[in-house]
């Protein structure tokens, strides 16, 4: 049985995807309230829209798409909150595809509000994300508020439902996705059918839900091909999306380590926070002379400044290390794929030897 833990927080989490209309119009217009008033963590709170922000000046003068998180609540402050804003590929064929996502945190006051500069025009022009048939975008924005838990109040409500017993929907939901009953989408991944359920896709997936129940859900097709992922990695993500678990993670080692990075990239192009955190957190623990290149150049690419910082600091604790790195075809890998990092190395360890 697993130990007891107890939460010190809590976090009330808003999510929501916006489509934007008319996107060239809204050039004309300075400032757009996104959404109507909306209550996260108990507090008041508005997202804005800025077609033509500066992040050097804060006005409306820039290049840049904009999102602003503001909280409106009177009397309210020094409250911890984050705020994140995706482009997303609502298309059938978009689903696939790693989304542009900012992130940003702050502690907020009555009034306070928190910019999120998501792309510049020029970038916008030439990605995939603008349609230009109907000029538009979505931008999928989530709000998340922590909650301070009373300590007294957790260890009461833990004592109260100790005699619950355990949640078994994990295991309802898996015999669901194994059996394949009432499957109503089938994905071809590297050329093998994979059957699923929309309505659970989409209840855990912000990117299915745009790309299966969204504005172009009449275009969605019964079979959705999947070009540029392993099977084994896609019915891994596909059984934590039903269980919330991954079993391929609980045996450590170099073939857990190799299903964490591969499972880093799936989790974010479809949102999948929780299955991104459990990755970067075995990766972090299982750092390897075989696999910490691939890993370092993964945690470039996806964000991950922690699980980045740590893979550096193995490379560069011994003179052995950084050797033995080097010869591996990881490392040929990073060179190709992310050279600004070796140059940050290199001045780790300009610095080191001083």
């Amino acid at each position: 049985m697993p130990p007891a833990t107890v939460d010190l927080t809590e976090a009330a989490r808003f999510v929501q995807l916006f489509k934007i209309s008319g996107l060239t119009a809204t050039k004309q217009k300075p400032r757009y309230t996104a959404s109507r008033t909306i209550t996260v963590g108990g507090l008041d709170w508005l997202i804005e829209f800025d077609p033509t922000a500066d992040p050097r000046l804060y006005v409306s003068t820039g290049d840049w798409i904009m999102f602003r998180a503001r909280l409106i609540s009177e009397g309210s402050g020094g409250v911890a909150a984050s705020f994140s804003c995706r482009l997303v590929d609502p298309s059938p064929t978009g689903l696939g595809n790693s989304p542009v996502e900012v992130i940003k945190s702050s502690i907020f006051y009555e009034n306070r509000s928190l910019d999120v500069f998501l792309i510049t025009w020029s970038d916008l022009e030439s990605s995939r994300y603008r349609k230009p048939k109907d000029d538009c975008i979505f931008v999928q924005c989530a709000l998340t508020v922590l909650e301070p838990q009373d300590a007294a109040a957790g260890a009461a409500a833990e004592d109260a439902v100790a005699s619950v017993p355990s949640s078994d929907l994990h295991q309802q939901l898996g015999e669901l996705l194994r059996s394949q009953k009432g499957a109503d989408i089938t994905f071809i991944v590297a050329g093998e059918p994979v059957p699923a359920h929309r309505s659970v896709l989409a209840a855990r997936s912000p990117v299915f839900m745009a790309g299966l129940f969204g504005d172009m859900r009449e275009k969605a097709s019964a079979i959705v091909e999947i070009n540029d992922m392993e099977v084994g990695v896609f019915k891994a993500m596909l059984h934590f999306v039903y269980t919330d678990t991954v079993p391929e993670l609980e045996e450590k080692g170099k073939q857990a380590t190799l299903m964490a990075q591969h499972l880093l990239e799936a989790a974010d192009r479809y949102g999948l926070e929780r299955l991104r955190r459990i990755c970067v957190e075995e990766m972090c623990t299982n750092i390897g002379v075989d696999t910490v290149a691939t890993t370092l150049a993964l945690a470039e690419q996806h964000g991950c400044s922690e699980l980045k910082s740590r893979c550096m600091k193995f490379i560069l604790a011994t003179p052995g290390n950084l050797h033995a790195v080097a010869a591996t075809e990881g490392y040929k890998h990073l060179e190709a794929s992310c050279p600004s990092v070796l140059t940050e190395l290199l001045n780790l360890m300009v610095k080191g030897n001083r």
